[in-house]
């Protein structure tokens, strides 16, 4: 019978390098935990692995230049699942940067989630928490994350309008029918400014089954200053943004 030490050896060299991990992604019940921190304190020893922060370590890889540590999605990577599924997802200026709209790199990231509240501040890596609007999951959080970016649309630093509304459009025009309905579904958990300009959006790629839900939802009285306006999208003032 395989002792917890070796099945935490064997599952560590199996990892590849330059990631992190913490014990959720060791294949060990929660009663093993005790005897796994003493083997990861052996394999810290020995330099096998290094320790990031309380239970989150990374083998780290070998370059002519010595040992690189894992890139900022490696190293939250642990910090965005529990039990072995995802929670949690990286949103904000950090996403958005990701997401062609901003050129702005924040020192602090944030991570959102439904149920936890994720604060970090180990080194150069810090992250506040932020509250998702639905349950986050591995088939939803990048939608999540685009939701988010639409959401922050006004906010996020040195945002370009023209550039920002073709991103919108590059990532919505490729999803599939029940991708664009599980969007809309989503929409309807955050406020109206996102209905609002998921709609107009999807109107403008004449992707409009479904979206009479977005309309639905919104109030009729209620405006969106956006700072968009028919020479960018035709149909603005059909959903109340200008």
């Amino acid at each position: 019978m395989t002792s917890v030490s070796d099945k935490v050896t064997q599952q560590i060299q199996g990892l590849p390098e330059d990631i992190s991990f913490g014990y959720g992604q060791l294949a060990l019940a929660k009663q093993d935990y005790q005897t796994a921190a003493k083997a990861l304190e052996r394999l810290q020893k020995k330099g096998v692995i290094k320790k990031l922060s309380k239970g989150i370590f990374y083998k780290p890889k070998k370059t002519v230049f010595g040992e690189k540590k894992p890139d900022e999605q490696q190293l939250l990577k642990p910090y965005l699942y529990q039990n072995g599924q995802r929670t949690a997802y990286i949103t904000g200026d950090y996403l958005y940067n990701q997401l062609g709209l901003t050129t702005q790199v924040p020192a602090v990231i944030k991570i959102a989630s439904r149920n936890r509240r994720i604060f970090i501040n180990t080194g150069s890596l810090k992250a506040t928490a932020v509250k998702s609007y639905v349950d986050v999951t591995d088939n939803n959080y990048q939608m999540l994350g685009f939701l988010d970016a639409i959401k922050d649309f006004k906010q996020i630093p040195d945002v370009d309008v023209v550039n920002a509304l073709a991103v919108f459009k590059s990532r919505i025009r490729p999803l599939n029918e029940a991708q664009r309905q599980m969007m809309i579904d989503y929409a309807l958990a955050y406020p109206p400014r996102v209905r609002a300009l998921l709609g107009v959006v999807l109107t403008d790629l004449n992707l409009t089954k479904g979206i009479r839900k977005l309309r639905d939802s919104l109030n009729p009285l209620t405006t969106f200053d956006l700072g968009i306006d028919d020479s960018l999208l035709p149909n603005v003032s059909d959903w109340n943004i200008q």
